[in-house]
């Protein structure tokens, strides 16, 4: 554990195993300085279990990142069930995974993430407290983070076009969206609200047909969409998207999306520096949907109140972009040493008060 090149002094990370309902997991805690450790529950087919365990162990340290620079008092950490789970037993996997987050006396908060929805995560609270993501009462944000998520990457993109194109508007401005899941679309109904033109693609034939339809978007090959010549290029599928190869040939000016992780290695972000493609860094322009989250956790969840908090997801972008084109940096190391010094500064109260 301690040499997989994805560790990262993690304070905590619990391997499950529940013979009784077949549920394999794993909770990764990156830090707690800054509070409890939030980020959602995946559960996705891993082809092995080194990959899920690389998958919680990056994300984890994500969220720890995401959670910083959205001056959240939380923590970051991230669990993956090994799927696939059969149906039958779908219910009694998660009620013994929420009996795992529950063993670390709030840690660790879970919420959705892919392949996990709000019901599951109404069944996970059976046996747990320390759950987030439930359905909200009126005036109230809570429910499905995924609007909240769109919202703030739409701003992000508008911080994005602004710093490299010049423009304080989307209307004609090219994005490709590579998936459609619950933010991809909804991240669609928001650029098309505000005059973008779309051009889309998902593994599911459905749902490209139902966005194409709704909001006049052209649709490409899922193997095409990152290399379409757009303005902007939206992952908001699974992470690693932009490798190294994808990287040297995209055709767009800015890479803005959901996704995390989104660079699957360094030398991806090198090569966008290089080609002065602008990158806004996932964890910072995602950030909406644990925005929404802090608000249900914390009690403070006014609507009005949590937007704006997710609206300042722009200008804080826009001060990341000005800083590394001040200093000649890469975007994401700009962010990667925010986020960092705001941690240590934490680190350093705790051990202070200790």
């Amino acid at each position: 554990m301690f040499d997989h090149p994805d560790y990262d002094a993690h304070d905590k990370v619990l391997m499950v195993e529940d013979a009784a309902s077949g549920l394999k997991a794993i909770i990764a805690v990156h830090s707690t300085a800054l509070g409890a450790a939030a980020g959602g529950c995946r559960l996705w087919a891993y082809d092995s279990g080194v990959n899920a365990l690389s998958d919680a162990l990056r994300l984890s340290r994500g969220m720890s990142y995401k959670n910083a620079m959205a001056n959240l008092p939380m923590g970051g950490g991230k669990a993956v069930i090994l799927g696939p789970v059969p149906a039958e037993r779908r219910e009694a996997v998660l009620e013994a995974f929420g009996r795992a987050v529950d063993s670390l006396d709030g840690q660790y908060i879970t919420a959705e993430d892919v392949g996990v929805s709000v019901a599951d995560m109404k069944i996970v609270a059976r046996t747990t407290g320390y759950v987030s993501g439930l359905d909200a009462a009126v005036g109230k944000s809570g429910g499905d983070p995924s609007p909240f998520t769109a919202r703030g990457v739409r701003v992000g993109i508008e911080a994005a076009v602004k710093a490299k194109l010049g423009r304080s508007d989307l209307a004609g401005i090219k994005v490709a969206v590579q998936g459609l899941g619950h933010v991809g679309t909804y991240l669609c109904e928001e650029l098309f609200n505000l005059g973008a033109k779309l051009v889309v693609a998902d593994i599911n034939p459905e749902r490209v047909e139902e966005v194409c339809n709704r909001f006049a978007a052209e649709s490409v090959s899922v193997n095409n969409i990152l290399l379409q010549t757009v303005d902007v290029v939206a992952p908001c599928a699974l992470g690693g998207a932009i490798s190294e190869d994808v990287a040297s040939r995209l055709q767009a000016t800015i890479v803005a999306g959901a996704a995390n992780n989104q660079l699957l290695t360094a030398g991806a972000g090198r090569i966008l520096g290089e080609r002065g493609i602008l990158y806004a860094p996932d964890y910072v322009i995602n950030a909406g949907g644990i925005i929404m989250v802090a608000g249900e956790i914390s009690g403070r969840n006014d609507e009005a109140d949590i937007l704006a908090q997710v609206d300042a997801i722009g200008p804080r972008l826009f001060d990341i972009f000005t800083k590394a084109k001040s200093a000649n940096a890469l975007t994401n190391v700009i962010a990667d040493a925010m986020a960092r010094d705001k941690i240590a500064a934490a680190r350093a109260r705790v051990t202070e008060a200790a």
